[in-house]
């Protein structure tokens, strides 16, 4: 089978000679060539441009940044700054996303109206330089041009651009320049203002700025009857978090419930939403229905509990491990016909007891090690507490084994395990493990008497559950 591969067509195929040599000499900025070709033919940026509906020369040397040569064609033909490309973008979309702030002022020189074309997207030069935070880029562009910066881009103002794709100095830029109350709480398509958007990401310096130098409505909702506030009670608690907090707190800002009253600080952290860094991007918040019983703080307490049990389960299958390939009193060293060299001397010396070390030993390490499996394998039941008891439960077992198996190895390392003062040593440390183990028992037995009651009553006598704060989908 003979495979035949299409190789797409080059932007210089089907031009003439000069046409080529007059792409090359965009792509190289090189003035000469240019000057060469306008000699022989005056219309050769006319014919190109008719010809192609791709890129232009003019758009390669914005692109690339060749100031002299986009000069020479803009003195020469100043209505080429309005031929658009594919993307229906003029030189301007082109010069202004890649930063050229002296081509930027040329093109304008030629056509300031082209500071108000869109391209596919419906985006102008002012929206693409703000997305990239050219800022030196769009103060040229807002100048030569205002109303360019109160476009819309899919019910974007430039303003949520900014925000959007984090560009702080440029939202400074174009809230000073414009200085407008009304343009400031304009809101998306999802009701959010850039306060909104801000918070969301966690946005401190743009927050700060918004609240002591704008005249942004702090508690204004947007579609789903949430403030910023709200938005804020959604997000993961970490040092940004109390910072908007307390700028927020200190601005006034308040939380909105579904009854229009309003509390002041949120009543439980929910999940933290990002933002995608994107045109097209709109605001979608998970939804989430918060129940007055529910305490925020039982995920957190689980999480330390399995966290703990993890550590203690390592350290005590560590244990384990190397008192089973280590024993008391050590293996013999040599062979003998009363033993072989590796072997462990306590076997021999100490057969009981031994099979009581082997057997506590085990247990304490199988015990341990299939915590630590539980814990690392992320299945979602672990969760809940009942299992997180179940583990606990193993961990005496584990804890009561290695007890044992200190109490064997002692019995056999100590001279005298016979006399007086060790069996009263010993008997002491028996008696108090006993009890203390009998009080976890009688304590967690009664705790879960106590509520598995509870919630037989509850099934018996169903409770009314009051929803607090529901947040309705963002599609």
């Amino acid at each position: 089978m003979i495979i035949v591969r299409i190789i797409p067509p080059s932007p210089l195929v089907n031009l003439t000679k000069m046409e080529k040599l007059l792409y090359e000499a965009s792509l190289e900025g090189n003035i000469n060539i240019l000057l060469m070709l306008l000699q022989e033919d005056p219309l050769i940026l006319d014919r190109v441009t008719i010809d192609r509906h791709g890129d232009t020369p003019l758009h390669i040397a914005s692109m690339l940044g060749h100031v002299d040569f986009v000069n020479e064609v803009i003195t020469r033909k100043p209505h080429l700054a309005m031929e658009r490309d594919s993307q229906k973008r003029v030189p301007l979309h082109i010069a202004s996303a890649k930063g050229h702030v002296e081509i930027v002022k040329l093109l304008l020189s030629a056509n300031p109206e082209t500071c108000l074309a869109r391209d596919r997207d419906g985006g102008n030069p002012v929206h693409l330089a703000a997305v990239k935070g050219h800022r030196e880029v769009v103060k040229e562009l807002v100048q030569a041009q205002p109303h360019a910066a109160r476009a819309m881009v899919q019910q974007d103002t430039i303003l949520h651009l900014c925000v959007k794709h984090n560009q702080p100095e440029v939202l400074k830029l174009l809230v000073e320049t414009m200085d407008d109350h009304e343009f400031i709480n304009t809101k998306d398509a999802d009701g959010n203002t850039i306060l909104h958007l801000a918070v969301a990401d966690k946005q401190v310096q743009t927050i700060n700025f918004l609240l002591l130098n704008t005249t942004i409505e702090v508690n204004v909702t947007n579609t789903n009857g949430e403030t910023s506030m709200d938005i804020l009670a959604q997000l993961h608690r970490d040092l940004f978090y109390q910072q908007i907090m307390q700028s927020l707190t200190r601005a006034g800002a308040v939380e909105a419930n579904t009854r229009g009253s309003r509390r002041q600080v949120p009543r439980a952290s929910r999940t933290n939403t990002g933002f995608d860094r994107i045109l097209e991007y709109h605001t979608k918040p998970t939804s989430l229905i918060y129940l007055k019983e529910e305490q925020p703080e039982k995920e957190d307490w689980l999480n330390r509990k399995r966290s703990s049990l993890m550590v203690v389960a390592s350290l005590i299958a560590t244990m384990a491990f190397q008192a089973g390939t280590n024993p008391p009193s050590g293996v013999w060293q040599d062979d003998d016909s009363s033993h072989q060299a590796g072997f462990a001397i306590m076997a021999y010396k100490h057969v009981t007891l031994y099979h009581i070390f082997l057997v506590c030993n085990t247990v304490d390490f199988v015990s341990t090690f299939s915590i630590i499996l539980l814990l690392i394998s992320g299945l979602p039941f672990l969760k809940h507490k009942v299992f997180l008891w179940i583990l606990m439960v193993i961990m005496w077992i584990a804890t009561t084994s290695m007890s044992i198996t200190y109490l064997v190895s002692i019995l056999v390392t100590k001279p005298t395990p016979q006399s007086k003062t060790f069996k009263q040593v010993a008997g002491g440390i028996v008696l108090v493990w006993i009890g203390l183990m009998t009080l976890l028992v009688v304590g967690h037995t009664i705790r879960l008497i106590a509520v598995a009651t509870r919630k037989f009553q509850n099934l018996v006598l169903p409770r009314k559950r009051t929803i607090i704060s529901p947040v309705g989908n963002w599609a």
